[in-house]
C-alpha cells in the first residue's frame, strides 16, 4: 500500500468517524435519560469496561467476574486492523469508565476514535517487548500480536489487573485473584502447546501463514515464520509475495500452509497449487488470530484460540506433503 492509498484511507476513515462523532451526540441528546435512574445515574451501577476486539474483551471478562460490564467494540469474526466504528461504538466510548486496547499500532483507528470519551485508555501490551516488522512498508514497526504468544497474554492479564483495581478498588483483591487463577490456566495451556510444538523435527519447524501474525509464538517454540505479508494490507497476495512464499515452502519441503480467518485465502491457495502444499479454509485449519469465533465456534475464548491453533499447526506440519 503505497503512501497515497494511506492517505485516503486515512481521510475516509476521518470522515467517517467525524460523521459517527455526529451522530454520536444526536443519539447521546435523544436517549440520555433513557438508561438513567431518578438521581441521573446509571440504572446499572457496575462500571463499564470497553475492549476494542473480542479477545482482549474475553481476557477481561475472566478478570471482571460480576462485578464490570465488559464489552467488545469488534464482534466475533471482525478484522480488527482497518476497523471502521459506527455511531453506535462512539456512544459505548463516550459512556465507557475504562477503554482497553492493545497498543502497539494494532488499532489505527483508536485515537480519533476515543477523542471525545473521558475514560481512562490502557494498553494492554505495556511490558511487552516488541518484535520489529523485518520487511515491507511497517519495516521498523512493532510487530502488533503480541497476545499470540501466552507468556504475552500473561502480561495482559496483569495489566487488565492493575487497570480494574484503579478503577474499582473496592473489588481489587478479587480482580487480583481471578488475574492469578486465569494466568495459571494461560500457563497450563503454554505449557501443553511447548510440549506438542517441542516435538516437531528441527526440518520440520516453518510455518506459513498469510499474515505475519505468529512472530512471538515461533520465537517462543523455535519456529520458522514465513508469510505473505507482514500485516493485512492493501496489498495482500501481489506477485512478489507469492513468489517469496512458494520459494520457501519448496526449499523446506512445507506439507502445509495456513491463512488466518479474516483475511482472503486466494493467494496462498495459488501457493499451494505451485508448491504442492496443502492448503485448507475449514474450521479445522483455519487459524485464529484477530478475532475470536461466535459462540458455537471453534475458538468462542483465548485459551481456545491457542489450543486450536497449535492443533492446526501441529497436525498440518506433521502432514505428508502431496
Amino acid at each position: 500500500m503505497n503512501q497515497a492509498t494511506i492517505a485516503r484511507r486515512q481521510r475516509r476513515l476521518n470522515v467517517l468517524i467525524s460523521m459517527a462523532i455526529t451522530a454520536a451526540v444526536l443519539l447521546i441528546s435523544a436517549c440520555g435519560t433513557a438508561n438513567s435512574d431518578a438521581s441521573g445515574g446509571d440504572s446499572n451501577s457496575k462500571p463499564t469496561v470497553l475492549a476494542t476486539f473480542t479477545i482482549l474483551a474475553d481476557m477481561a471478562k475472566n478478570v471482571a467476574g460480576d462485578h464490570l460490564n465488559v464489552v467488545s467494540i469488534t464482534k466475533p469474526g471482525a478484522e480488527i486492523h482497518d476497523y471502521e466504528p459506527t455511531a453506535s461504538d462512539i456512544v459505548k466510548a463516550t459512556r465507557a469508565d475504562l477503554i482497553l486496547n492493545n497498543g502497539l499500532g494494532l488499532e489505527r483507528w483508536f485515537d480519533r476514535f476515543v477523542s471525545g470519551s473521558k475514560a481512562k485508555k490502557v494498553n494492554l501490551s505495556d511490558g511487552v517487548i516488541p518484535m520489529s516488522i523485518a520487511e515491507g512498508e511497517y519495516e521498523g514497526k512493532a510487530n502488533p500480536h503480541a497476545w499470540m504468544s501466552p507468556k504475552n497474554g500473561q502480561i495482559y492479564v496483569d495489566n487488565i489487573v492493575k487497570a480494574f483495581s484503579d478503577l474499582d478498588a473496592q473489588h481489587a483483591a478479587e480482580y487480583r485473584r481471578n488475574g492469578e487463577a486465569y494466568s495459571k490456566k494461560i500457563q497450563a495451556v503454554s505449557d501443553q502447546l511447548a510440549g506438542e510444538l517441542s516435538a516437531l523435527p528441527s526440518n520440520g519447524r516453518t510455518l506459513v501463514s498469510c499474515e505475519g501474525a505468529f512472530s512471538y509464538l515461533a520465537r517462543d517454540e523455535g519456529l520458522k515464520e514465513v508469510y505473505m505479508w507482514p500485516v493485512n494490507a492493501e496489498s495482500e497476495g501481489t506477485p512478489r509475495q507469492i513468489a517469496k512464499v512458494v520459494d520457501a515452502v519448496r526449499k523446506d519441503s512445507v506439507p502445509t500452509v495456513f491463512c488466518e480467518s479474516t483475511v482472503n485465502g486466494k493467494a496462498m491457495q495459488q501457493v499451494a497449487r505451485e508448491t504442492g502444499a496443502t492448503f485448507s479454509q475449514d474450521d479445522r485449519h483455519l487459524l485464529y488470530v484477530d478475532s475470536l469465533s461466535a459462540g458455537n465456534g471453534p475458538v468462542p475464548t483465548y485459551l481456545d484460540l491457542l489450543r486450536h491453533d497449535a492443533e492446526a499447526i501441529i497436525s498440518g506440519l506433521t502432514a505428508t506433503q502431496r
